[in-house]
């Protein structure tokens, strides 16, 4: 399992953006391009929010 780290207030505007609820994800990676990789704390499930959302 990887270890994620809680997001900070800009991502979790933008993973309110795209429909997430931050509560449940934590971050695993900021891409350089802007891409954040997420996780989610109780299914491990990995999803990537692209750099631009909506």
């Amino acid at each position: 399992m990887r270890n994620g780290k809680k997001p900070t207030r800009k991502q979790k505007i933008r993973l309110g953006q795209a429909g997430l609820s931050p509560e449940n994800w934590l971050v695993i990676k900021q891409k350089q391009n802007g891409e954040l990789v997420i996780l989610h704390k109780h299914t491990d499930k990995i999803r990537v929010v692209p750099a631009s959302v909506g």
